[in-house]
């Protein structure tokens, strides 16, 4: 099959690539849906490198169907044929699927894009779509839950009653975050550019939104502490002069996990604070973690978390589902930061 592939300059080509093979415990998963991430854009831009031994194309969390199984998986799984399932990718597999149709139907560059639609997945990769979510909502959930299950609980060690600080609310992330937190219990504050955007996440729930263009954030977390209600878990993924200024008003044995530095790679910390405070500064991805720790991190997620998707307590946000045609202008959407969750593309 074919697939979009970077070139040193970061420009796109349509280049071949293998097409999928299905190991001894693989699955094979027709694709209905895909979320795009800003993941995504960072590996176009070289700034997120694959895992090693993972293909170079972009694509990160699907939802499909099971229409293949290997002998490995049937003797290891309940799998079926027809099973609904999503699945976070260990690596970049997918978007060969969503950018092919695109190419085909806009670019005219190619035929068809029926060898584009499947990937093959280890057994213990693939979780169930859970009850009462669409196929969209659940390509919506693979990567962005399991990065927010994996930093509120097994990073974080949150628990309920804690306060935790949760940066760009409007993001992806923050949209499965803070409800994730609310629903087990944990006070959340977070944060947002404009009185415009705090509007837009009002559904989200969060305790106190902060507008930064009118507040200091770092004057606020002061406020928390003086007032006893101080930070127990930060996750960050602005990075920047910000954090350097904030981690000084976190709670003794804070956690402060940072997941990106969109806003700034380089900050300022008095780093007598760190220690007489005992606070834990922790670098954390979902991508650099090892297939069997992912499965495991997949396996705790259907099991805390799935009930609440079900119930309704946690829901994924889809901002907007596009064909598969329209994926450069959902990269757009992305670049430009116009969406309040996720962004989906629909294989046709």
């Amino acid at each position: 099959m074919k697939a979009i592939l970077v070139n040193k300059d970061r420009s796109l080509r349509w280049d071949d690539v293998p097409n999928p093979v299905v190991g001894a415990e693989d699955c094979l998963v027709k694709i209905e849906y895909a979320a795009l991430n800003r993941a995504d854009l960072m590996q176009r831009e070289g700034d997120y490198p694959p895992p090693a031994g993972c293909p170079d194309w972009m694509g990160l969390e699907i939802s499909g169907t099971i229409v293949e199984i290997a002998d490995g998986a049937k003797a290891k799984s309940d799998w079926k044929i027809g099973d609904k399932v999503n699945y976070a990718l260990e690596g970049s597999i997918f978007v060969g699927g969503s950018v092919v149709q695109w190419l085909r139907d806009e670019m005219k560059l190619i035929e068809s894009s029926a060898d584009s639609e499947y990937v093959n997945v280890k057994y213990d990769m693939l979780m169930p779509v859970p009850e009462n979510c669409t196929m969209a909502e659940a390509a919506a959930i693979p990567e962005a839950f399991a990065t927010a299950y994996l930093n509120l609980f097994m990073e974080g060690k949150i628990k309920e009653g804690d306060t935790l600080l949760m940066n760009a609310g409007a993001s992806g992330l923050a949209s499965v975050v803070i409800p994730m937190a609310k629903a087990f219990g944990v006070r959340v504050i977070t944060t947002v550019l404009t009185e415009e955007i705090a509007n837009s996440i009002g559904h989200l729930n969060a305790d106190r939104v902060v507008v930064t263009s009118k507040e200091d954030i770092a004057e606020v977390l002061k406020e928390e502490l003086e007032n006893g209600r101080p930070i127990d878990v930060a996750i960050d993924c602005l990075g920047g002069e910000m954090m350097g200024k904030c981690i000084h008003y976190l709670k003794h044995g804070a956690r402060w996990i940072m997941i990106a530095a969109l806003a700034g790679q380089k900050t300022e910390i008095d780093l007598k604070n760190i220690y007489v405070r005992n606070v834990r500064i922790i670098g954390s991805t979902l991508r650099s973690r090892t297939p069997e720790m992912k499965a495991q991190i997949l396996k705790k997620l259907v099991d805390n978390v799935w009930p609440k998707i079900s119930s309704g307590e946690v829901k994924p946000t889809v901002y907007k589902i596009l064909p598969i045609r329209e994926a450069e202008a959902a990269h757009n959407i992305l670049y430009q930061g116009q969406n309040v969750g996720k962004v989906v593309l629909r294989v046709e």
